[in-house]
């Protein structure tokens, strides 16, 4: 796990700076903390800032070059099955100098060609340079675990693993507005696009060619769209399941350095922690608990499951000042605006873990793939159409005149019914769209004088339950909830890996029928049911309870000065002509009323939004 950047010229050697290199590089160092390296010539420079996880030698550097001193790769993240390719490539007569999966990869790469990413399982974004035919190859793992940005015109391509690094290089910081409204909608900017026009985000499984001078962007892997309906019944499917599972955690176990796992108490993080613990004694797990916030506080659960497996169990309790305290620095280290608050949180866990290992496998990944939200239920519910569901898009009306506020029971079902009811009125699509959302149409584009909305899901189509999981993958994991965990981890050296998103695993669940993961009673279905008698019984009978992290008392007592001084009043994104004063101030009375429903989460978007452009735009 590592920082990556890079500049490649197309027409000229490059003339600028070295100094801007370096400078990209230093950006990511948090991400690499044990080592920095660069590479140069006339028209390419890279740099690479290396967290050590598989042979921790100083042969194992980056930019690593192949014997020839043609090809140099700088790499991030992990090839489970490395040892697997380097036997074959061992055979064909290759010779390694090192342990490391980066030299697998260069040198699968010199053998096969860009095929040679079908060989790959893990996660990663890497580039590789080839100095005699002045051609590169870049490439984002299959789901989107690792992030990778980059900056195209027709001269040359910046990249780096965060947009931070490209902001190192003198390049056009226009604001893009359509994205400004895409942030506002869903709390972050989906892939391919940035919070700045002359920057994109490389969308999971694609690829970057530079061949003649001439850069071509394709997609080298797709699932679930072109993939045949499994006829396997549902007890064959445990089965499988349970089998694909227990060698994506053993594979994802290979380290030269300490590793434990998260473990919340949830199903996800309880089966991936059970699965850990039989395949390594003295396993080293990992929570955090709430004392300020008994309701979200489920670090009992997660000691119960601890107990079970028999691992070495620490659990961090943070305090609502711990927090906050840690405010500041969580909100500069977001390379674009992000504001989804439970990044706090994995921050915090990631900050803590850090102290013990270096490496934490993670439940992530199995919401979007097993149908684990809330959301996924009200979508099941709005596509069986019966009385109830008549009634409750009937009775808006009410609904919109109950209390509205995510931090009282009354309040969040009051929310939840309102939202419900108007969903139910849209078509299936509109309807997903609408409910992955945070913030609607109007609101959004009076606040920012923009009504142009891109949908980052035009494409989809539902015909069955899987569709909307398949849109999941592309826009909620992808885009948050990895982003969260890459940027957060990575803000403290941690590597975090997802065993759910073996990339055979999740094309073996897209093929099983919908049926098999959500009916009227059950979420996540097949997969509880495969590991229920492994577990605890608490693990998949109590509700699931996500931690809101305490904005509003924060915006009433320790930000309210803020707020007041630099979001609500004399902010700068007015004075440039982005936001729109009059909302902002109607924002402002609905926060202060008390009944704020998601006007909390609009006020954190803006204190997002407000710190990243203050770093980087004034």
């Amino acid at each position: 796990m590592c920082g990556i950047t890079g500049y490649i010229s197309f027409n000229k050697p490059i003339t600028h700076s070295k100094e801007y290199l370096k400078a990209a590089v230093n950006t990511l160092n948090k991400r690499g903390p044990d080592h920095i390296g660069y590479y140069e010539n006339p028209s390419c420079e890279l740099g690479h800032a290396r967290l050590s996880i598989i042979d921790t030698s100083a042969e194992a550097h980056q930019p690593m070059m192949d014997k020839s001193k043609r090809y140099v790769i700088i790499f991030n993240g992990e090839i489970y099955n490395f040892r697997e390719i380097r036997k074959r490539l061992e055979q064909k007569g290759y010779q390694f100098l090192t342990q490391s999966d980066t030299e697998v990869v260069l040198y699968s790469y010199i053998e096969y060609g860009e095929k040679c990413i079908e060989e790959f399982n893990g996660f990663f974004g890497f580039c590789i340079h080839d100095s005699k035919n002045n051609s590169s190859f870049l490439a984002r793992d299959r789901f989107g675990i690792k992030q990778l940005y980059y900056s195209l015109n027709n001269e040359r391509l910046i990249f780096g693993s965060e947009l931070k690094a490209i902001l190192a290089y003198p390049i056009d910081k226009t604001m893009d507005t359509d994205a400004l409204n895409m942030y506002f909608r869903y709390n972050y900017i989906p892939a391919p696009y940035s919070i700045l026009k002359s920057c994109k985000k490389l969308l999971p499984g694609e690829c970057i060619k530079i061949k003649n001078n001439e850069a071509s962007i394709e997609k080298y892997y797709k699932y679930y769209t072109n993939s045949s309906p499994s006829a396997d019944s549902y007890e064959e499917a445990k089965s499988k399941i349970k089998k694909l599972l227990y060698e994506s955690v053993e594979s994802r176990m290979i380290s030269d350095v300490p590793l434990g796992t998260f473990l919340s108490g949830g199903v996800d993080s309880s089966i991936i922690s059970l699965i850990a613990s039989r395949i390594k004694k003295d396993l080293n797990t990992f929570s955090i608990g709430f004392p300020d916030e008994p309701l979200f506080d489920e670090s009992k659960y997660a000691e119960q499951v601890a107990k079970h497996i028999s691992s070495k169990h620490h659990t961090f309790q943070l305090t609502n000042n711990t927090l906050y305290q840690h405010l500041e620095e969580i909100l500069d280290y977001m390379d674009e605006p992000f504001a989804d608050s439970s990044a706090i949180n994995v921050y915090l866990l990631s900050k803590k873990t850090r102290e013990h290992v270096t490496v934490s496998l993670s439940g992530d990944g199995a919401d979007e793939l097993f149908s684990g939200y809330n959301k996924h239920a009200a979508l099941y519910f709005a596509d069986n159409r019966n009385l109830q569901n008549y009634l409750i898009k009937n009775m808006g009306g009410l609904f919109n005149n109950m209390p509205s506020s995510r931090n009282s029971k009354i309040g969040n079902l009051g929310r939840k019914l309102s939202k419900l009811s108007y969903g139910l009125k849209l078509q299936p699509k509109e309807r997903y769209e609408q409910w992955a959302s945070f913030m609607n149409k109007d609101e959004i584009s009076l606040l920012t004088k923009n009504k142009n909305f891109i949908s980052p899901i035009k494409n989809l189509k539902i015909s069955s339950f899987n569709d909307y999981l398949y849109a999941d993958f592309n826009l909620v994991l992808a885009n948050d909830m990895l982003k969260k965990v890459d940027l957060m981890s990575m803000a403290n050296s941690l590597e975090v890996r997802t065993p759910f998103l073996d990339h055979q695993l999740v094309d073996y669940v897209f093929s099983l029928p919908s049926s098999y993961k959500i009916d009227k009673g059950s979420r996540k279905k097949i997969l509880k049911d495969s590991f229920r008698n492994d577990l605890p019984n608490t693990v998949f009978e109590r509700k699931k309870h996500g931690f809101e992290v305490p904005l509003e008392k924060w915006f009433q007592n320790q930000l309210k000065s803020y707020l007041k001084d630099k979001i609500f009043e004399n902010n700068p994104m007015v004075k440039e002509g982005f936001l729109d004063q009059e909302q902002l101030s109607k924002i402002k009375f609905s926060l202060n009323k008390g009944n704020s429903g998601d006007t909390v989460l609009q006020t954190w978007a803006l204190i997002g939004l407000d710190n990243w452009f203050r770093k980087n735009l004034i």
